[in-house]
């Protein structure tokens, strides 16, 4: 089919930046109730009436494609409780601008969409996985729920088209212990594991309890374990990143919280309520879901975004450290 989508004004901001990549998250609700992320109080949107039609989610699909985004992530909440999602995966692949096209997903759901998701153009796969282990799966998600996400990532192992990350919150006390059986998880399969800084979204300061690990104690403790550990150049997310001889997969270190990546940061966020901010901690935003339903038209739409772009501070982490949010599941993982 001819190509209806072509860029039209790539984004650039303030500090010459160009956006590429964009996290859309699709639902706030999950099937989960990680500590760090939700507590059992909190009641997110339900998926009988979503706040974005999938109308509305193609409607900015296209604006995103239309001003230069690359790379698409769709994300939650957990993406995969939307009906729509494949759909959507499928839709965004007619993008001939879009060329990556990624899923953020907890597994539950996976296994029986895994096909059509597959069909659909999906590119990569994160995986949440914070433990191997079952008792402490269900310590830390409140869900006894660990053979299927097991399941999930055994099955994106097996599947070589992906590309596939485990995504791992590391937490001292609960799961610290395991760094080990994560890495040799990448001595046999070409998967990249990340493991994470705790972020100090959530509305019960789980990250003031002591469970919080740096970055640079996680390399010690990586090169600890594994002396012949080399760095190697990684993603710009991805601060410290690593391989071991003889290894197929690799490993990273995602500095969530003590972050040093916000200068090479060339990506947007849409919120599940159809808000799009150019920061992870910015607290104002553009609100799409007006323009949307009022029918703005594409000129204003671009002139809106790109002012949107060009608020995106050159360190989001240092000029708004004191921002809490409720959840992470309310602006995307």
């Amino acid at each position: 089919m001819d190509e209806p989508y072509a860029t039209s004004q790539p984004l650039f901001d303030t500090f010459q930046r160009q956006i590429t990549y964009a996290r859309l998250a699709v639902t706030s609700a999950c099937n989960l109730r990680c500590g760090y992320c939700l507590s059992e109080a909190h009641e997110p949107a339900t998926l009988h009436q979503p706040l974005l039609s999938t109308a509305e989610l193609c409607t900015i699909i296209e604006l995103l494609a239309k001003h230069g985004i690359q790379k698409l992530r769709f994300t939650g909440g957990e993406p995969l409780l939307r009906s729509d999602i494949v759909a959507l995966i499928a839709m965004a692949r007619q993008h001939s601008s879009i060329r990556t096209i990624g899923l953020t997903t907890n597994g539950l759901l996976l296994l029986p969409l895994l096909p059509r998701l597959l069909d659909a153009g999906l590119d990569s796969v994160n995986l949440s996985l914070d433990t191997l282990n079952r008792h402490r799966y269900f310590q830390i998600t409140r869900r006894d729920l660990f053979p299927q996400a097991e399941a999930a990532l055994h099955a994106l192992l097996a599947t070589p088209s992906l590309s596939v990350k485990l995504n791992v919150v590391m937490l001292r006390g609960i799961n610290s212990d395991e760094l080990t059986g994560f890495v040799e998880l990448t001595k046999e399969h070409n998967i990249t594991v990340r493991f994470l800084e705790l972020q100090p979204f959530d509305d019960h300061q789980i990250w003031k309890t002591g469970r919080f690990l740096r970055a640079d104690r996680l390399e010690e403790m990586l090169l600890h374990a594994y002396p012949a550990l080399q760095r190697v150049q990684g993603e710009a997310t991805q601060h410290f990143s690593y391989c071991l001889s003889n290894y197929k997969g690799a490993l990273a270190i995602i500095p969530a919280y003590t972050r040093a990546f916000c200068e090479q940061c060339n990506r947007l966020r849409i919120t599940s309520s159809g808000k799009l901010i150019s920061c992870l901690y910015e607290k104002d935003g553009l609100e799409l879901l007006p323009l949307l339903r009022n029918g703005a038209k594409p000129e204003e739409f671009a002139a809106l975004l790109q002012q949107a772009v060009l608020r995106k501070p050159a360190n989001g982490h240092q000029r708004h450290t004191g921002a809490v949010r409720t959840s992470m599941s309310e602006i995307g993982g």
